[in-house]
């Protein structure tokens, strides 16, 4: 992506002004708390955000966060939000690995996002799915908060726009996803999500080797407290989560394993390999893409370096997956061969 895309991918904010007139019999609170309470689908920290930049006057002066309103107060208050969402049918080529007229799976790359948010308006597998299933019309969508990624649900509940995005894979996870064309089928694939009656099977290359070659992870996951777009495994709280895995092939100080997702939590292979201290190669957010092991070693230090040049991103491929078809009556399974930058790695390795 050029700097010109990436540039049209965030747009400038645009201004919202709102105009309050504190009346009798209001009860007196911070400034802050009354705008919160005041205006739709605003945090109090765009709020406080706001009001930090000079952007909230009472009785035209600039305002402070902590300020009591009082009865009469006129109140101007002005936040910058992000343009509505135009979602556009875009001509992506896509590897198509199943199709019928219910459902199709798709092969998605590395490096593309699976649905539309405030960073992401363009380029995503829902653009190009919409393109395939041919649909032309573009469709504005009301998208409030630019801190979370668009709901799916959004697109689906649409009149227009009809694919449904069952589970997704990360934006640099490559492999298989279910996208279903009716509501009716939607709800049916992903009761099976729910019940974990899916099988899904990914190939990871991590660092280190593990003592037994077969086993589970068990841990419960939650956001992590020192980055709140990464995840970890926590003692207490969080969600169940539970991983298995299967060692194929040893290298000197990495693994190539088979998993098998028993949850469909977040960043849930990455972040529990990255607990046993053996991350996914190539991993930038938890710590893959360093050399981890074998470091004193300047024979391999040099070969990981290039390796680690090739990956640009986590070694983790979502390869096959079984479900039930709901109109077909029986059990699909589909497969779908490594991406070229993993084979690479391997061959390397080999």
């Amino acid at each position: 992506m050029n700097y010109s895309e990436e540039k049209n991918n965030y747009p400038d904010y645009i201004e919202q002004i709102y105009e309050f007139k504190v009346t009798k019999g209001m009860k007196t609170q911070r400034l802050d708390i009354f705008l919160t309470n005041s205006i739709a689908n605003a945090s109090r920290t765009k709020v406080q955000k706001a009001i930090a930049n000079g952007n909230v006057q009472i009785n035209g002066k600039v305002a402070k966060a902590s300020q009591k309103i009082q009865s009469g107060d006129e109140i101007i208050c002005t936040i910058l939000k992000p343009p509505p969402i135009v979602l556009l049918p875009e001509e992506i080529p896509l590897e198509i690995a199943y199709e019928d007229e219910y459902l199709l799976v798709v092969n998605k790359p590395a490096g593309m996002v699976c649905h539309p948010g405030f960073g992401n308006r363009h380029g995503t597998l829902i653009n190009a799915v919409l393109y395939h299933l041919g649909i032309r019309e573009a469709l504005e969508l009301n998208y409030e908060n630019d801190e979370e990624d668009l709901d799916e649900g959004l697109i689906f509940s649409s009149d227009i726009v009809r694919p449904g995005l069952v589970h997704r894979l990360d934006k640099d996870t490559s492999g298989l996803i279910i996208i279903t064309k009716n509501s009716e089928i939607h709800n049916q694939i992903a009761s099976q999500f729910e019940n974990r009656t899916i099988n899904r099977y990914y190939l990871a290359l991590a660092w280190g080797k593990f003592d037994e070659k077969k086993g589970f992870i068990i841990g419960n996951i939650a956001r992590s407290t020192k980055d709140r777009k990464l995840f970890a495994v926590v003692s207490k709280s969080g969600k169940y989560a539970k991983t298995e895995y299967e060692v194929l092939e040893e290298f000197e100080y990495l693994s190539l394993l088979k998993l098998k997702l028993h949850t469909g939590r977040t960043h849930q292979i990455r972040v529990h390999l990255s607990h046993l201290k053996k991350p996914v190669f190539g991993d930038i957010s938890y710590g893959g893409n360093k050399i981890i092991y074998g470091g004193n070693n300047p024979l391999w230090k040099n070969r990981a370096t290039k390796m680690l040049e090739i990956a640009q991103r986590q070694m983790l491929h979502a390869f096959e997956l079984t479900f039930f078809h709901p109109v077909l009556n029986e059990n699909v399974t589909i497969k779908t061969s490594l991406p070229n930058d993993f084979n690479k790695v391997l061959d390397f390795l080999h």
